[in-house]
């Protein structure tokens, strides 16, 4: 936490900083160009424009430390099986 991205030419978009490794487990900033992503984190998926396992509902009501820092939109499924809903 608090720590400065350094973006390089080869990586102009993702920056990591280790803070700390127990083992196995790691505790990390991420820093994206939408801003940093502490790790462990919890990531909600989006597969064909739906969060998988919560509601549009629940996502909206979530609050404090539950808010996802991050979704991952796996937009391949859109471009690939476009439908007409």
């Amino acid at each position: 936490e608090g720590t400065e991205p350094v973006f390089t030419e080869q990586y102009p978009a993702l920056c990591l900083h280790v803070h700390h490794v127990t083992r196995r487990a790691r505790a990390c900033t991420l820093h994206l160009p939408h801003g940093p992503v502490r790790t462990p984190v919890f990531m909600p998926v989006g597969t064909k424009g739906t969060i998988k396992g919560l509601s549009s509902r629940q996502l909206l009501d979530m609050h404090g430390d539950t808010v996802p820092e991050i979704i991952l939109g796996n937009t391949y499924h859109l471009a690939s099986q476009p439908v007409i809903e």
